[in-house]
């Protein structure tokens, strides 16, 4: 006999009807269903942690979201207007490491939509009061900040003085673009000017560092705001831990460069669970206005005066 022959007998019932039987009973199970808490290695249901903004019932770590579900997180009854992007040159370095800079672009936008980027921008009202968000997509290239990101932000600081609106900036980044080269560097500076612009119009600059807040993006944008609210458990640094270690020869401190670290040190003012931003953002904001307008722009206090002689 022939190895490997199989010897049972066949015939229509196991050809024919059992497989009819199997296809019709059968449910595929999307893999998606469960997630592995990095915090306390749990399994969660997706429902139950969609319905939980994301965040681990068991031992409160938050898991990164996009900027969409931001914006559902943060605008009053989950209602805002998503602003165009600027436009701006795809590759012009003509960048090539392992892959072309506009192959993963196209990756990127695969995943996330065309005309995506790592930042993206809307109107809306966050207790009522007006109010533009710029919020940092992580999943497109780690959160990286180019030329399209700088741009964004420069025109999401137009739209907040224009409107008289606040400007609040939540950022998740690995940093500089480095298929951009300089070019990438150059929007450190450029988004400091356009945070002057809402500060000198008498408008609110508030930063949310949710994880990660590193490299250009925490040297820049992230530092300057008039109120720093933080996630819990959010890595917020300049160089990863590891480069710190090695160049100092020392053993970092216990929870160094989380978000309840920082607060400990005065470089946060608020560390403020996800479920409860969008109120705190609310009270910040209305502490910060004098008055709301008809149309739901805003006023800003004016600068309290400084004594003759004071520093």
């Amino acid at each position: 006999m022939r190895e490997g022959y199989d010897r049972r007998p066949m015939n229509w019932l196991t050809n024919y009807v059992l497989p009819k039987i199997r296809a019709l009973t059968r449910k595929d199970v999307p893999e998606n269903l469960w997630r592995k808490c990095p915090g306390c290695e749990q399994m969660l249901f997706h429902r139950e942690l969609a319905a939980n903004l994301e965040v681990c019932r068991n031992c409160g770590h938050h898991f990164r979201i996009d900027s969409a579900t931001r914006f559902k997180v943060l605008f009053d009854d989950a209602s805002f207007e998503r602003m165009p992007l600027p436009r701006v040159a795809t590759d012009p370095l003509r960048f090539r490491d392992r892959k072309r800079y506009t192959e993963r672009l196209r990756e990127a936008h695969a995943a996330l939509g065309t005309g995506s980027e790592a930042v993206a921008v809307a109107v809306g009202r966050i207790g009522g009061i007006a109010a533009v968000v710029a919020a940092f997509d992580f999943a497109f290239m780690g959160g990286s900040m180019g030329i399209a990101v700088g741009e964004a932000f420069v025109a999401a600081a137009r739209l907040a003085v224009e409107r008289r609106a606040a400007l609040i900036v939540v950022p998740s980044s690995g940093g500089a673009r480095m298929q951009e080269g300089i070019l990438s560097l150059m929007q450190m500076p450029r988004t400091i000017i356009a945070a002057d612009l809402v500060k000198e119009a008498g408008l609110p600059y508030l930063v949310l560092l949710t994880d990660p807040t590193t490299g250009g993006v925490s040297a820049s944008l992230a530092m300057v705001g008039d109120v720093t609210l933080a996630e819990p458990g959010a890595v917020i640094g300049f160089a990863g831990a590891r480069v710190i270690e090695e160049t100092i020869r020392e053993k970092l401190p216990e929870g160094f460069q989380r978000a309840e670290y920082l607060y400990e040190h005065g470089m946060v003012d608020m560390v403020v669970p996800r479920g409860e931003l969008q109120a705190t953002v609310g009270r910040i904001l209305s502490l910060l206005c004098r008055k709301e307008l008809g149309d739901g722009e805003i006023a800003a206090l004016p600068a309290p005066a400084v004594p003759n002689g004071a520093a």
